[in-house]
């Protein structure tokens, strides 16, 4: 069989020259990269230092035991964080995930907190209205 040469899609992005570029504090404009600079080093230690809080933060007290089945998509990101020693088990990836997306959504945990205590206020007052009945 012989390769038939691709043709461009119409859509598709032309080059952009590396002049056109925006530059990078680490890059020249001929696209020669150097060795990270300051800011970019700064910059990566301050993630790394933040993904460190989270995972602490994540995992204290985990005196709770939770089973939970998950697709592969979710376990694949589970893996990537043990993979990345961000955490060392599936375990800690999931509470860090689970860490993270509760604090990523106050607002919604917020409103269900509110709801909640009202349904548990509503409830203890038709027990204390059904109570004097049954006695």
């Amino acid at each position: 069989m012989s390769e038939q040469p691709v043709e461009p899609v119409a859509d598709m992005p032309k080059e952009i020259p590396a002049e056109e570029l925006p530059l990078d504090e680490d890059k020249t404009a001929a696209g020669d990269a150097r060795p990270p600079g300051p800011a970019m080093l700064k910059e990566t230690w301050k993630q790394v230092e933040n993904i460190g809080q989270a995972v602490g933060v994540a995992l204290q007290g985990r005196g709770n035991v939770v089973m939970v089945r998950v697709n592969d998509d979710a376990l694949r990101h589970l893996d990537m964080l043990v993979d990345a020693e961000i955490t060392r088990s599936r375990s800690e990836s999931a509470a860090l995930l689970i860490n993270e997306g509760i604090k990523a959504n106050q607002a919604l945990y917020g409103k269900i907190t509110q709801i909640t205590d009202q349904i548990a206020e509503l409830r203890q007052q038709l027990r204390e209205s059904v109570k004097p009945d049954i006695e």
